[in-house]
């Protein structure tokens, strides 16, 4: 029997006879999820319901706002039948426009839905409140009513004058004073003023400073995605220097790591995998463009540049390679090799995906609602769409491509480019060359028509390239390609690129975005919940040079980020989904962050950065039940390190994404994802406890731990839970947790012929990869706050 296959038997031995006192530990040591229940629970809610969080009763404000208080209401129940889509308006009435709303209606244009202060008067507030099923409004047909808290808002805002504003995120940010507050001595920077504010507002106040354990655990899987170890935990504990903190930032933001880590989110993004998709979903090369971009970002190049480059980096003057193969960002799409399809159809479909997924990174906005007809609930019409698409439909490429052929266009890289120019890329000497697909605009005379319904084969009016009006109104000045598109981007007039980007990053460090749906800064999209705060976040990040880093740091050094998770019964019912942040948010890692931690505490971590994709453990005959026999039928797990390497370079197949990645909340990379889903499901538990990547970490740890640490059973138990929890653990879990050690060893077999069949682990092998086991699936071990 090879060895691995001994530590598989190994581990589930151990599990079959441990799982019993691991669950009623477990069930003990799972601390805080009471609160979890409340996570995402401010996502379901209208902005009128967002206004009244739990125990804060129906009060109507004082002063009704039309963005926070009326347009969630007129969006949601209203927009559908009059919006923006003037192919499902009735009645001539629209409500997504200043002009629409005010103008009259009627046969004799002799009504009003709406006059300021005169709500009498007001056709609006009259259907509304009607009891007729002819003339109530929404139709009881829709499925859509309003509740009496909702009909009070919108008649107390025509009495008020029903004062209009522009929809927030299509007004540009203007950065405004940092606000006065009552205890200053604990604003660490500026975000504290504006977070304190708020809360002073709402008579809370900010909670203690978390312990130096929990912050610096915190902090590391924050910025690099992996756990502090014991040296560095010490120091930092035993550093007096007011500046202790600062310099264990400013060494995670210098460290390779800190690039991995926050390529992962952007690889999501970016839609990245290792197969083309679709059925047969055979294997390509973008790995080198990965590469690129976990360089990128610990050089720190800045936002403005990183997305130029990877938008139009082969349009700048005299393009130097490291440019062009940033753009291979646009080529990250599904395509085919299906038999039969048709080309010109998959083609329009890459097209769509770019200009899809660039919106959605980029603006935040649901552009792909347009595809088919003007957008029913943001002022984006079918045709701005399709200006939009045309400047990513100018590559001269295939809908279906024939197996085993590269993608064009594409660039050859071979070692001697690597050593010139590009050194980023981590290129084996085992291989001699690779070719990655990059975009180029080698079909310039190709028009760009609407497409009716959507429809590849139903081209109506031909359109030139153009962008969203509401967002900013594209220059005269810019080219009409993708260089001048990137450069609209970072306009100073464009109202979203920058207020999406740091919310993206706030949605990184906090868990949740100043605006929740980091997806849609549009009219369905949730209202910020610090709306000046994210304002100036965003002008700061344009005034200093779109300086990721610098951002990042701000965030984590203020005293909002520093505050303790511990929640009190009074702050779970004013803030249950601690929009507010008067204390730290509890938040479960990643899939990546799970496995990463487990291979960094044992000791089997191989820090590489780059290269071509590995393939650690699956389930075995993963890929043969789910192919239709062509391209890759077999997966064949690599061997030697590179079973323990990052899981930012985990192989990913689109039809079959690694499991244990995907039950941990691992979007497919079938599309554009700016923000994971986040659940607790059995299956989770499930993997923590069988996956044998998690059982051989608890191995090799429990051994190491044998052979190297301290000499009782006590002491070893505090190194195992410091390493995994990166706390000591209090003496009663101590207590407890040396006696679950005896127990296993009380209960160790060596007469059983299930461990006979292959070579048995010694009793103190045994029972220390149960322990350890056994505290890698404590609810604290996956929590990073």
């Amino acid at each position: 029997m090879s060895e691995k296959q001994g530590n598989k038997k190994r581990g589930i031995l151990i599990l079959y006879f441990a799982i019993p006192f691991i669950i009623v530990l477990l069930i003990k040591y799972s601390i805080g999820a009471s609160q979890d229940k409340y996570q995402g629970l401010g996502e379901k809610l209208t902005g009128s319901e967002k206004e009244q969080l739990p125990g804060k009763g129906m009060k109507l404000p004082d002063t009704i706002d039309f963005i926070f208080h009326v347009k969630p209401i007129l969006s949601d129940r209203c927009y559908l039948c009059h919006g923006p889509d003037e192919g499902t308006r009735e009645a001539g009435l629209r409500f997504d426009t200043k002009e629409g709303a005010f103008a009259a209606i009627g046969e004799h244009l002799d009504k009003y839905a709406i006059v300021p202060g005169d709500a009498a008067s007001s056709r609006l507030v009259f259907k509304i409140n009607s009891t007729d099923p002819e003339q109530i409004m929404p139709p009881s047909d829709s499925n859509l009513t309003l509740s009496e808290y909702e009909k009070q808002i919108l008649t107390k805002w025509i009495e008020q004058g029903a004062v209009w504003k522009d929809h927030w995120s299509f007004v540009p940010p203007k950065k405004k004073e940092v606000p006065s507050i009552s205890n200053p001595e604990w604003a660490s920077n500026e975000i504290d003023y504006f977070i304190a504010k708020r809360l002073e507002q709402e008579g809370l106040a900010p909670s203690e400073k978390a312990t130096k354990e929990k912050l610096i655990r915190k902090v590391y899987f924050d910025l690099t995605g992996l756990p502090p170890s014991i040296e560095e935990i010490d120091a930092f504990i035993h550093d007096e220097d007011a500046n202790a903190y600062e310099k264990v930032v400013d060494h995670l933001l210098a460290s390779p790591a800190y690039g991995e880590h926050m390529a992962s989110g952007w690889l999501d993004l970016s839609r990245y995998a290792d197969t083309h998709g679709y059925q047969d979903d055979l294997e390509r090369v973008m790995w080198p463009w990965r590469d690129w971009v976990i360089s990128a970002i610990n050089r720190n190049i800045p936002y403005n540049q990183f997305v130029k480059w990877q938008l139009a980096g082969d349009l700048l003057p005299d393009a130097t390679l490291e440019q062009i193969v940033a753009t291979g960002f646009n080529r990250n799409h599904k395509i085919t090799q299906e038999g039969g399809v048709i080309d010109e159809e998959y083609r329009v479909e890459y097209v769509k995906d770019r200009a899809n997924t660039t919106a959605k990174a980029l603006m935040g906005l649901t552009l792909e609602c347009a595809q088919c007809h003007d957008h029913k609930y943001d002022p984006i019409s079918q045709k701005e769409y399709y200006g939009f698409y045309g400047f990513f439909n100018k590559v001269n490429e295939k809908g279906r491509i024939d197996y085993n052929e590269i993608p064009e266009p594409n660039i050859k890289i071979t070692p001697k480019e690597v050593k010139e120019t590009l050194s980023f890329i981590n290129l084996p000497d085992s291989i001699k060359e690779v070719r990655l697909m990059v975009m180029k605009d080698n079909a310039p005379e190709r028009k760009t028509h609407i497409l009716k319904r959507g429809q590849y084969d139903a081209p109506s009016e031909e359109v030139s390239l153009s962008t969203p009006e509401v967002v900013f109104v594209y220059p005269d000045s810019l080219p009409k390609n993708r260089l001048g598109l990137a450069d609209w981007f970072f306009s100073e007039g464009n109202t979203l690129t920058a207020r999406v980007a740091v919310n993206r990053m706030w949605q990184h460090i906090f868990g949740v975005g100043i605006v929740s749906t980091s997806d849609d800064f549009g009219n369905q999209g949730a209202l910020p919940s610090h709306p000046d705060l994210l304002d100036w976040l965003a002008v700061t990040f344009r005034e200093e040079g779109w300086d990721v880093k610098k951002m990042y740091k701000r965030m984590v050094m203020s005293s909002t980020y520093q505050q303790t998770s511990k929640v009190t019964p009074e702050l779970l019912e004013a803030d249950p989904d601690n929009v507010l942040l008067a204390r730290s948010s509890r938040s479960k890692l990643t899939a990546e962050m799970i496995r990463d931690n487990a291979l960094a505490v044992s000791g089997l971590l191989v820090n590489k950065i780059g290269g071509p994709s590995v393939k650690p453990y699956q389930p075995p005959g993963l890929w043969a039940e789910t192919t239709s026999g062509q391209g890759l039928t077999k997966y064949i797990p690599d061997t030697g390190e590179n079973l323990y390497r990052r899981s930012l370079y985990t192989f990913w197949k689109r039809t079959v994404p690694p499991p244990s990645m995907m039950t941990f909340d691992a979007p497919t990379r079938d599309f554009c994802e700016v923000k994971r889903q986040k659940t607790s499901t059995p299956l989770q538990a499930l993997v923590m406890l069988n996956d044998p990547q998690l059982i051989e970490a608890a191995e090799h740890l429990a051994m190491n731990t044998l052979e190297k640490e301290a000499t009782t059973d006590e002491e070893r138990v505090k190194t195992i839970f410091r390493k995994i929890t990166s706390r000591f653990p209090e003496e009663t879990e101590t207590n407890e947790l040396v006696q679950y050690l005896e127990y296993v060893k009380d209960n160790y077999d060596t007469t059983n012929s299930d461990v006979t069949k292959g070579e048995a682990p010694s009793k103190d092998v045994y029972a220390y990869t149960a322990l350890t086991s056994m505290i890698f699936n404590l609810d604290e071990a996956i929590i990073k706050g």
